[in-house]
């Protein structure tokens, strides 16, 4: 029997908070899920900093990719089944992109990303076409297997059918992080009827349509998933945590580059600091080993690193205040100087942050991440753009929201060794009234770090 149609003597099942039951019958699948590349996804938190907002907020990016795969199978076994559209070939090139999409996240990926100019889906790519246990279960299919399925995840394959359920405005990556975030932060937003949808989800030879009758569903789905990015992933707590983060990193960066002697080597970095990473040393990073260097940084002899890598572990975060870029760019040049007067390094403690997010979209072609719309299959057989047929979703389509705040650490600004006239000046600035705060006081550090 081939690798590709060689199914396990015994189905085997999750059980998942989500889905109730994951299934697998497929030997590929199963191994996998297997090999050493995907277990750790189990190390890898789907939310990042998030569960220093949400506390339940613990779930990884293994639960993840094994519900978006669950959700790709049921489409794939279930509703195309049989449909003239749905070729059964694709079927196990869908479900092992479905499971490997997020292969290459790092640890806090955003954050890391971010500090490291380094992106997920390039170390994606190259874990799936590289020496990898991946790499040997995806060619027992078939030479050219692995790199198929690298370019569904890419979006570059020319089968956009099956790219559209991995990756397009309804994906199975959507309709499971949706559900599963809102599950796992105890949130109500999230929740939308996936079962309806999947219900009325046909094939056509570019992308899924949805059935006319479950353009409400689809509705509820595209304000479930707005109301997930305000209330929980742009939540301005984790973002004050991803500051600190971000920091964290930058000064770990900066001191290597300054070759500083650490307590504590941290040689887990130092290709990466290189520019020399290769995919077997960004496989060895995951959230317990940035963790673990976070608690050997307290220690340090530096101040910046330790203070800030303490305030990340103990979640003493930063405050934050409203702030508008356009029009207060002289404000935040007032108050890096009046930081820097105070002794507070503000490349370090003072940081504006900026979330923006498009709810819904039509086709724009050759704008930055073109977003193919969502289609409806209308009675008569037409088909026709959502916005189009939904007042709901016309009203926000094409509508950017952006928030920007402005972080700094309270207790530091309560510190009495500051001068009572710059102290004055930087409430002043921040708009904070006389007797806000007291409380950040008793958190106050013996030691504020002197800036290098």
């Amino acid at each position: 029997m081939a690798y590709s149609s060689e199914k396990l003597s015994e189905e085997k099942v999750f059980k998942d908070p989500v889905h109730r039951y994951i299934h697998v019958q497929d030997r590929i699948i199963w191994d996998l899920i297997g090999t050493k590349e995907f277990q750790r996804l189990r190390r890898i938190k789907q939310l990042g900093t998030t569960y220093l907002t949400f506390h339940g907020a613990e779930h990884s990016r293994f639960n993840h990719s094994l519900g978006v795969y669950e959700i790709v199978r049921r489409i794939s076994d279930d509703v195309f089944k049989g449909r003239q559209e749905w070729n059964d070939d694709n079927r196990l090139l869908a479900l092992c992109a479905a499971l490997l999409h997020d292969l290459g996240h790092g640890p806090f990926s955003h954050s890391f990303e971010k500090v490291f100019n380094l992106d997920h889906e390039d170390f994606t790519k190259k874990i799936i076409l590289g020496d990898t246990e991946v790499n040997q279960v995806l060619q027992r299919v078939d030479a050219g297997f692995p790199r198929k399925v690298e370019e569904v995840i890419a979006k570059t394959s020319k089968n956009k059918l099956v790219v559209s359920l991995i990756s397009s405005q309804i994906d199975a990556d959507r309709m499971d992080y949706l559900q599963r975030d809102a599950y796992f932060t105890g949130v109500s937003y999230g929740h939308f009827d996936m079962e309806r949808i999947l219900r009325v989800m046909r094939p056509r030879e570019d992308q899924v349509v949805i059935k006319q009758s479950g353009m409400h569903a689809v509705e509820d789905y595209i304000m479930s998933r707005y109301q997930m990015y305000w209330q929980v992933y742009f939540h301005p707590v984790t973002r004050s945590a991803e500051v600190i983060l971000t920091k964290i990193l930058h000064r770990v960066k900066h001191l290597f580059e300054k070759s500083y002697q650490f307590k504590y080597d941290p040689i887990h970095f130092y290709t990466l600091f290189k520019g020399e990473m290769t995919v077997s040393d960004y496989l060895k990073l995951d959230e317990s080993i940035i963790l673990y260097y976070f608690q050997m940084w307290q220690e340090e002899d530096d101040d910046i690193l330790r203070n800030l890598a303490c305030r990340f572990l103990d979640r003493n975060l930063f405050k934050y205040t409203e702030f508008d870029p356009a029009k207060e760019y002289k404000k935040l040049s007032e108050l890096s100087l009046l930081f820097e007067k105070a002794g507070i390094d503000p490349e370090y403690y003072l940081v504006v942050d900026s979330s923006s997010d498009l709810p819904y979209d039509f086709y724009r072609p050759g704008e930055e991440e073109e977003r193919l719309p969502i289609h409806l299959l209308l009675k008569n057989g037409e088909i026709r753009e959502l916005s189009r047929e939904s007042a709901i979703v016309d009203a926000i389509s094409g509508k950017r929201r952006t928030d920007h705040k402005l972080y700094y650490p309270s207790d530091f600004i309560h510190d009495n060794r500051i001068k009572p006239q710059i102290k004055k000046q930087i409430r002043r600035l921040l708009e904070l009234d006389e007797g806000q705060s007291r409380s950040d006081i008793s958190k106050q550090w013996n030691t504020r770090p002197n800036r290098e």
